[in-house]
């Protein structure tokens, strides 16, 4: 991305104290929106909105790029399964939550008055209505488009008699011989059932026994999930991305008579369940590091075995297999959750993997940062000419975060490289360079954090693999998960040592690099890097420093950091009413949600005296905004979109009537309790003037969306922003943030 000329600076919009445009909407958009899904309004007297259906919210405008015609065909197709995915981490995380404290008889919400009951009902009902939306979307629209582009998802009843002996005979080579039937009866006890698995559900009669009995299949999570029908021997073979697909399960449930031979098939069902992502006693913050290691271990196993808190079917099951299953898994029929369309949408995965990119957004390739496009120039000479500003997917992680511990692993002038981990990919070439700098002899030391969930198991493995490799490797400091994206590298001079430093917002995952809107900082401001070193002493030594020259570290520093920038915003607000002051007060912040209390609160007072702000929140946002005599001066949008937007942005006017004057800062966390308090983290300013440049152009495309955002009204709803009649075809405005960004990247 070009980084703007530091003696240009453009307002942020005029007029300036007011960045998201007034709400609309569009013929060509769907009628249905995320406003009909329960609105996360607790009662007229809130002033916060529900934690819980404001994320319900957000998935239902994921939900709403699978129904926006506008988005290439294959991309709605994965939206689909991102939403699934989606709410499968909000039973696992939240309906176990709430199902817990309705056993323990937990009171209500004091903030919101609300029962565990009352909110696992509006859960249910939030989650039939958004169900209904997505089978909806699949049946008629979904389908309708893919089979005019020559790719039909068919049922295996619809298929002719020949299609369905091709089928069979392909199953009986390729899926058969993996089938393991597993019969309840006396001497066979009920089975495991794995969380998320895709399982069938069969009612079988032996001839010699009254009665049939009880048998599950674990469908092959081996196999695709989707089956081309293979062609007709003989003919010209349909081309890749093209023909006839099916559901496995369907497939198999068609050939039971070949799985129980000799036995009648009365019934079958698919069925999926989920289970809670964590029990009680993973919520301890009693442990040392000593045995942090083994209890993660045990805490994975607990959870394999944790307790099923849904039971997904098709809405037509049968309700004597569907009694017999609850029975056996020790279920209500508050768990059942009726499907009208799939019962596991992430199978699409497989159908937006068809090679056509002729449906699918055009590959992006990120741009080299201009500053490191001379690969003969050392990385670290470039950043003692100045800070580097990244901004991902845009500019390319390979050539900025993953060069930088690389560079650091072979050159012979470094001294040391640490590093935290707190998610990556199974392939990482972090991982590769820290060995290669342990075994040459560089002091290396890796903060993993073992307890990121849902990649506990493979930071266990990405541990024990450095350790033996010879590099330090930490977990942390005890009763905290370290959330922080830091690197270090100290490097011999001619002049002494100097202390190199990497900040960023996203993780050290090259996957998700290229998915994920993130920034990067590269810097080696000695104010910065000793804050730096002072951080790495705190996750890897014992350290109890309390204040640092520039970073924000949580849970020390951020929360009360950032609540007195606030809090100075609101009396510069004051002074500038009464003329002492020669801006107003500003606030505008980008982060993925935001939920803290005492941080809300600062912004209500910010806001009543007079602070104009703007937040982007992508996912949930327990802040009321545009309510009178409360949040009248702040307006909060969502954008969605082709990549995930995770970066954390925050901009404090400091009365200064130029922006790129102010206090701008990125981060690790969101303006969360569990990152402010229960999180080690880092929020880093963003001093030099080009790459705060940089930060305003991004706030101010994102400002001008009306492509990809969405407006959060004082009631709850999320209203669309759509472009002017008049706005150019090629304005950030018509094109939304994504589009935008891409191009200016490609300008550079």
């Amino acid at each position: 991305m070009t980084q703007a000329q530091p003696n240009k600076p453009a307002p942020l919009t005029p007029p300036a104290h007011r960045l998201l445009p007034p709400p609309s909407t569009a013929a060509h958009l769907p009628t249905w929106g995320p406003g009909e899904v329960a609105r996360p309004d607790i009662g007229p007297e809130s002033t916060r909105f529900n934690r819980d259906l404001s994320w319900l919210q957000f998935n239902a405008r994921v939900l709403h790029q699978a129904l926006d015609e506008r988005t290439p065909i294959l991309e709605r197709v994965r939206f689909l399964s991102i939403c699934t995915s989606n709410l499968d981490e909000f039973v696992m995380k939240r309906v176990g939550f709430w199902l817990a404290a309705r056993e323990a008889g937990a009171d209500p919400d004091k903030g919101e008055g609300i029962t565990p009951v009352e909110m696992l009902r509006t859960i249910r009902q939030t989650f039939e209505h958004t169900e209904e939306q997505q089978a909806d979307c699949y049946n008629r629209l979904i389908r309708p488009a893919l089979r005019r582009e020559g790719i039909n998802l068919s049922k295996y009843a619809e298929l002719a008699q020949g299609e369905r002996a091709r089928l069979d005979t392909w199953f009986a080579v390729n899926v058969f011989p993996v089938v393991t039937p597993l019969v309840v009866d006396e001497g066979h006890r009920f089975p495991f059932i794995s969380n998320l698995s895709a399982n069938l559900a069969v009612l079988v009669k032996d001839p010699t026994e009254a009665q049939p009995v009880f048998a599950r299949i674990k469908v092959p999570p081996t196999m695709p999930q989707w089956v081309r029908v293979p062609d007709e021997p003989g003919t010209k073979p349909t081309p890749p991305g093209l023909g006839r697909y099916v559901p496995l399960w369907e497939v198999l449930a068609a050939n039971l008579d070949n799985v129980f031979p000799g036995c009648g098939i009365v019934e079958a069902m698919p069925f999926r369940v989920t289970r809670a992502a964590e029990t009680p006693e993973d919520e301890r913050d009693d442990l040392s590091e000593g045995n942090l290691l083994e209890e993660v271990e045990q805490q994975l196993k607990r959870r394999k075995f944790a307790r099923v808190v849904r039971l997904e079917v098709p809405r037509e099951a049968s309700p004597g297999l569907l009694r017999q299953l609850t029975e056996m898994l020790e279920l209500t029929t508050d768990d059942v959750d009726p499907l009208q369309g799939l019962v596991d949408f992430r199978t699409l995965n497989e159908i937006a993997d068809l090679p056509r990119p002729d449906l699918k957004h055009k590959p992006w390739q990120p741009v080299i940062p201009a500053r490191l496009r001379d690969k003969s120039r050392s990385i670290f000479d470039e950043i003692k000419h100045g800070d580097i500003l990244v901004h991902h997917p845009y500019e390319s992680f390979e050539a900025s975060a993953q060069r930088f511990i690389a560079e650091a692993a072979s050159d012979p002038a470094v001294l040391a490289i640490k590093q935290t981990i707190y998610r990556t990919n199974r392939q990482s070439p972090f991982v590769s360079h820290l060995i290669k700098a342990a075994e040459s002899g560089k002091q290396v030391a890796c903060l993993v954090e073992l307890r990121a969930r849902f990649d506990e198991g493979r930071n266990v493995r990405l541990a024990q693999l450095l350790e033996k490799a010879g590099v330090h490797v930490a977990y942390g400091v005890v009763g905290l998960k370290t959330h922080c994206k830091a690197a270090l590298v100290v490097r011999k001079e001619s002049d002494g040592l100097r202390t190199y430093a990497h900040l960023g917002t996203g993780n050290y995952n090259p996957s998700t690099a290229g998915m994920y809107t993130d920034l990067g900082l590269f810097t080696c401001d000695p104010n910065i890097t000793q804050d730096v070193i002072d951080l790495f002493n705190l996750l890897t030594g014992r350290s109890l420093k309390t204040d640092h020259a520039r970073l924000l570290v949580a849970p020390r520093t951020m929360k009360s950091g950032f609540i007195n920038l606030i809090n100075r915003e609101a009396q510069i607000a004051t002074a500038h009413a009464q003329g002492r002051a020669p801006a107003g007060g500003r606030i505008v912040a980008k982060m993925n949600a935001l939920e803290d209390r005492q941080i809300i609160d600062a912004l209500y007072k910010a806001s009543a005296a007079g602070v104009q702000i703007d937040l982007f929140v992508r996912g949930f946002c327990c802040l009321r905004p545009g309510v009178p005599g409360l949040s009248d001066n702040i307006r909060v949008a969502s954008v969605i979109g082709r990549f995930l937007e995770h970066s954390r942005l925050f901009y404090f006017g400091a009365g200064q009537p130029d922006p790129l004057d102010g206090d701008w800062y990125i981060a690790s966390a969101d303006w969360m309790s569990r990152n402010l308090d229960g999180r080690v983290e880092a929020a880093c300013p963003v001093r030099d003037r080009a790459s705060r440049a940089t930060l305003l152009r991004l706030l101010q495309i994102m400002s001008e969306d009306r492509r990809n955002a969405w407006r959060l009204e004082p009631d709850g709803r999320y209203v669309p922003l759509v472009p002017r009649p008049s706005a150019p075809a090629d304005s950030p405005e018509a094109l939304g943030t994504f589009a935008a960004l891409m191009n200016e990247a490609r300008a550079t």
